[in-house]
Formats: C-alpha cells, structure tokens, sequence
C-alpha cells in the first residue's frame, strides 16, 4: 500500500528516539553507570521491541557523548573524567558569555515595543526555572536535572537565535549532569553544592541587562569548577 513504508519508518524513528530518551533519562538517574556494558540485544528485550529502533538509538546516544561502541563487546556507557568535566565548563563559559554580550531577547534599541512572543517564552522558562531552583535548594537531584536541562535548553534556544549553538550548549549540559550525578548522589551534604541562579537569571534576560546576565553565569561556571576542585581533592587522597 503506498505511504506504508514512509509510515513505519517514521513509527521506528518516534520508537528509537523514545529509546534513546528512556535511556539517556537512566544515565542522568545514575542507574546506568559509567562503564556499564550492554548489547542491542540485551536493551531489545528489556524493552520488547526489535533490534532495529535500538541500535539507531544506542547510535544516536554514542553521538551525544553518553555512549561509547565496542565492535566486538557493544555499548558501554562513557567514563567523564574531572578533566573533561573542566573542559565542558569551559567551552560553556566561553560560548554563553560570548552570546550573552552579543545580544539579549528584549534588545530595546532594536525593538520599539517589547515582543509579546518573546514575553509568554519567558514567562515559562522563568516557571522551569523556579522549579529547577526549589529543587536545588531542596537537593532533590531527579526533580532538579529534568526542569534544569529543560530550562537550559529553552533558554539557550533564545538568547542564541541559533539551533548549532542551542544543541552544541545542550549536549554539554546533558553530559556535564551525567559526569556528576553519580558523585553528587555520594554527597552526604548537597546544600550549597546544587545551583539555584535560574531566576536571577533569567530575570536578567527579561530585563535585557546582558552585564548582569553574564555575572550570574560567571558565578556559575565558578561555582562549577570548585566543586570539580573538591571532587578531585577527595579522589586522589
């Protein structure tokens, strides 16, 4: 029949994203762990389905950085180092202040009257980001990395006006949460340890104040790279 095989190409891609996002969702939980093995086939039966929708998504998890393939052995999930955790602190500190300072959403001079489009975006991301704070305070890591992440990428999507940007920002923070989940879970103490600046800033964003933007970042970033300083002095004693 014709459109059945454009159908059931697009059912297989919807199921292999659902698998990518299921798995990706037990990495950031810390119940696949860093260096877990598994095979097509293995997934394939935990979930039911054929081998097909799986291998595109353990693929698609390889070239997120969450997965690593072995030829001979399959799928391992990646080892972040505190190293690459530096790296990725740094590539986003780079990228962010640099998009931060080249514009914000609300750039008066260019726009008479504010955009109500850009207004109602805001409103949600500030919802998420009050989430994603309560959260944090509360050290409630699975409620904080879902509303997190969501709020980055909304976020990052409108500041950068650029989907390279956005993806290339969300990839890291995906792979940052998956390096640091199982350390922060170790944690006897997450308080203080757990960033909470959502609302600040994206406050900063609405106002369209690019300098105090970029100073919420830089605390961040900050706050990033000394707890990636105490993990490693706890590590190597």
């Amino acid at each position: 029949m014709p459109g059945t095989s454009a159908n059931s190409a697009v059912t297989r891609s919807t199921l292999s994203r659902q698998i990518a996002d299921a798995l990706r969702d037990e990495v950031l939980a810390g119940r696949l762990h860093p260096g877990q093995e598994f095979t097509v086939k293995q997934i394939a039966e935990q979930y039911g389905v054929s081998a097909t929708p799986v291998r595109e998504a353990l693929v698609e998890l390889c070239a997120q950085g969450l997965l690593d393939s072995d030829q001979h052995r399959g799928f391992r999930v990646h080892r972040f180092t505190v190293a690459d955790y530096r790296d990725m602190v740094e590539a986003r500190m780079l990228v962010v202040d640099g998009v931060f300072r080249r514009h914000t959403p609300r750039e008066q001079a260019a726009l008479p009257e504010p955009d109500p489009g850009i207004g109602v975006v805001l409103v949600s991301i500030r919802r998420r980001g009050e989430a994603a704070a309560r959260a944090a305070r509360a050290g409630d890591l699975d409620v904080l990395i879902g509303y997190d992440i969501r709020y980055w990428r909304e976020l990052g999507r409108l500041i950068a006006r650029n989907d390279h940007i956005a993806d290339f920002l969300h990839r890291l923070r995906v792979q940052a949460w998956a390096f640091s989940v199982p350390y922060l879970r170790a944690e006897r103490e997450l308080h203080g340890w757990l960033w909470a600046g959502h609302v600040e800033l994206v406050d900063a964003v609405t106002r369209g104040d690019a300098e105090a933007a970029v100073a919420v970042v830089r605390a961040y970033n900050a706050h990033s790279l000394e707890w990636a300083d105490r993990l490693e002095a706890r590590l190597t004693r």
